[in-house]
């Protein structure tokens, strides 16, 4: 007879790891116990096959399960009688990972739908397998008394569900029945409508009408997609900008229906997350989903129904193939998710209110991703994604990493793990930094996190930056470390890809804050986690009218024209876009540049895909972020034959000038030759991916290092990003890219947290 005691770490709280411990060590006629505790799981068995145990619950753990570490100990017997689930321990400072939300599984869906289940068009219903989870949870460990489901009391068929190890809600927290759980409530006009809430809400819909709807992280505001009328009206309300809509369908046909769907975009779509997917549309969709939607686009973000009350939404052959799901907040603020606050702050744009009572803890909207190269990329990272983290292979003191000042997120480090937070968003308005507040302290909270270490961008305006530096003063001065901003999206890449090394980063976005104060964006660094060497990046442009260089392209390709040009400029401007071409402003430009008055210099590739896409007329006026040089990467897509590159030149060295004169003069001569825009489009992004090949050429030349690290912005573009990565790996390079995290903004905070370990494991 042998004992055997376990200590497991992981995602393994909320995922039915202890009800499947159990019926394995009694299928395997084991005695002894299961419980959770602060740091993971703990098992003992005892019996005459315990020794083989942790090899076969290695080989059958439940789908939703992540072991990180597992741990035996040989003990002597005991004489264990039987084999429970004993009650959770909490030790002070200890953590165990906690699960991200998971959709709604295809047993609870049934039984959401089936008329002779007593869970019946229940909007909560859960196993085991499926349900909220970060977005309730207030403690660790995961149980009930420590989420937002402590207020609902199981009645006796739940209880003995929850006890029943042969059943599926076998200590499933948030377990509930219409006789036990959270309610919902329709509301219009300020009163209870007589009628079942859901088909309320689905008339309202029908109708035409906009209706706030409480989720698992927040509010969505929906209406019927193809309604042209209502997502007018949602826009006018919502939306002071062309950014697309998300949407939500029916089911995959639905969606394969409307866009281009691939195997891998069908696994994204279909999985246990369903994030919003980026897909190409069909000409099917042209008039059957209203314009507003996504106006000038040919891409449509699509998600799947991930909880019960999305099912029921779509539940009737006379209901929708789809709706609008946008996120229910005002612009650039975090979505809402309390009941009061919605009927106050969303009573702008909805007609009409579906609540529910189940409190949401972490506010977390939809995850954004994109298929590429046949692996999903991130663009937002929330719900489904987070809180899972990162193994950074060694234990780390508590950092908190802030992050950025667009798509923010910010990182806590507890152990070896770096967990970052949800998408935050852009961090410009008081909204946005209480709810990065309100979200530090819950997962300070949740990890038993207390900092030692902050690490910031350098940008001394950033408003993540002076949180950070108020943060270390307010706690006793604690240790504060600057990182650059390129640097960070370097670091994040290596860290996400479990590499420490050197490599040759080549960080491309819009801005970032440089070490010799310039606006930096087009980066080729040698870089490991403790420091970088710029090696190369494009000449510097002036933004004339600074930010507002960046909300008017037309501005850049002016700047641009005054670069290749110099005083012939304004001729060459004449021929590219006629007489009438914004005279007045143009002249007031061009002394704005000549006397050097508020025009500041800046060589990020994101400006320089603004003022391009500027010159071909494609966006002169953006609406949000990205827009002008997605509007270039979509004229680009219908080439099919891969474009010479434009000419431009290299130029001293420490660093290299990657000069694009002779690149802006080709694209104008292609211009005034009438040839067509979406070829003059390929061939810019064909010209940006040489430059990546010839410069790291370059850099491996003189370091011997053949890793490239690919992070920034600029990446989203998938069109760039492929040609970027199949060339390089042509040539012989080892590339190491986002997928867990975002490329843009997004992964900063990941890459500070490394930054700082790095340094940190240096001094002890």
């Amino acid at each position: 007879m042998k004992r055997i005691r376990l200590a497991i770490t992981g995602v393994v709280q909320g995922v039915g790891f202890r009800p499947a411990v159990y019926r394995l060590a009694t299928e395997m006629g084991l005695n002894g116990y299961v419980l959770n505790n602060s740091r993971g799981v703990v098992i003992e068995v005892e019996g005459g096959t315990a020794e083989g145990f942790a090899d076969t619950l290695l080989k059958s753990l439940p789908p939703l399960a992540v072991v990180n570490t597992l741990s035996t100990e040989t003990l002597p017997p005991i004489g264990h009688t039987t084999f429970e689930i004993r009650l959770s321990e909490k030790a002070d400072g200890a953590f165990a990972l906690v699960a991200p939300d998971i959709a709604t599984c295809g047993d609870c869906v049934a039984e959401t739908l089936d008329p002779a289940d007593r869970r019946h068009k229940y909007p909560f219903t859960n196993c085991v397998n499926c349900g909220p989870r970060y977005s309730i949870v207030q403690g660790v460990p995961y149980d009930r008394p420590l989420t937002t489901m402590r207020s609902f009391a199981m009645c006796p068929s739940c209880k003995a569900e929850y006890d029943d190890p042969a059943d599926r809600r076998f200590h499933a927290q948030p377990t509930a029945c219409p006789a036990c759980g959270p309610k919902i409530a329709y509301i219009e006009n300020g009163r209870l409508p007589e009628g079942e809430p859901v088909m309320l809400a689905v008339q309202a819909l029908k109708a035409g009408k906009v209706v706030a709807i409480k989720g698992l992280g927040g509010f969505h505001l929906g209406c019927d997609a193809s309604n042209r009328e209502a997502v007018r009206r949602l826009r006018e309300r919502k939306r002071k900008n062309q950014k697309p809509f998300a949407l939500m369908a029916r089911d995959i046909d639905t969606v394969k229906r409307y866009c281009e769907v691939s195997p891998a975009e069908e696994a994204l779509l279909s999985g246990t997350v369903r994030p919003i997917v980026l897909l190409k549309s069909t000409p099917y969709s042209k008039g059957r989903i209203a314009d507003d939607v996504a106006p000038g686009g040919s891409r449509l973000g699509f998600m799947l129904p991930y909880t019960p009350l999305h099912h029921l939404l779509f539940h009737g052959h006379d209901h929708f193939d789809a709706l609008v799901m946008t996120s229910g907040n005002l612009s650039e603020e975090p979505i809402v998710i309390d009941n009061d606050e919605a009927l106050d702050r969303l009573s702008v744009f909805a007609d009409s209110f579906l609540l529910h009572d189940r409190d949401i803890y972490m506010r977390v909207d939809d995850s954004v991703a994109r298929v590429v190269r046949d692996a999903p990329r991130l663009m937002r990272r929330a719900r489904g994604y987070v809180p899972e983290p990162i193994d950074m292979g060694f234990d780390m003191p508590d950092i908190l990493a802030c992050g950025g000042e667009l798509k923010n997120t910010f990182c806590v480090t507890k152990g070896r793990y770096a967990i970052q937070s949800q998408h935050i968003g852009d961090l410009t308005s008081g909204e946005a930094l209480d709810f990065y507040a309100e979200t530090l302290k819950n997962l300070k909270r949740t990890f038993s996190a207390e900092p030692k270490v902050v690490a910031h961008d350098m940008h001394p305006d950033y408003l993540s930056a002076r949180f950070a530096k108020d943060y270390a003063a307010e706690h006793g001065g604690l240790t504060l470390v600057p990182v650059q901003h390129h640097h960070a999206h370097i670091a994040a890449c290596m860290a996400e890809n479990g590499f420490d090394g050197k490599v040759i980063g080549v960080a491309f976005d819009g801005t970032g804050y440089g070490t010799d104060g310039g606006i930096w964006g087009s980066e080729f660094l040698i870089a490991d986690y403790r420091g970088f060497e710029r090696m190369a990046h494009i000449n510097y442009i002036p933004l004339p009218g600074g930010d507002a260089a960046v909300r008017e392209p037309w501005r850049i390709a002016v700047s641009l024209l005054v670069m290749a040009y110099g005083k012939e400029a304004s001729e060459i401007l004449t021929k590219v876009k006629g007489e009438a071409y914004r005279e007045k402003e143009v002249g007031v430009i061009l002394r704005m540049m000549e006397r050097g008055i508020n025009s500041p210099p800046s060589c990020g590739m994101g400006r320089l895909f603004d003022g391009v896409s500027a010159l071909l007329g494609l966006r002169e006026v953006i609406t949000y972020e990205g827009e002008a040089a997605i509007a270039l990467e979509m004229a680009a897509e219908g080439v099919i034959i891969p474009p010479t590159p434009y000419p431009y030149t290299l130029v001293g060295e420490n660093p290299v000038v990657i000069d694009t004169r002779p690149t802006i003069r080709a694209v104008v001569d292609d211009i005034i030759k009438g040839r067509p825009k979406g070829g003059i489009a390929a061939r810019f992004h064909s010209t940006v991916a040489d430059m990546v090949f010839r410069v790291c050429g370059m850099a491996r030349e003189r370091t011997s290092i053949g890793t490239v690290a690919l992070s920034g912005g600029v990446f989203q573009n998938a069109l760039l990003f492929t040609s970027v990565e199949a060339g390089l790996m042509e040539r012989g390079f080892r590339t190491l890219s986002h997928s867990r995290v975002p490329c843009n903004d997004g992964c900063v905070s990941l890459g500070q947290a490394a930054v700082a370990a790095a340094l940190w494991r240096d001094k002890c």
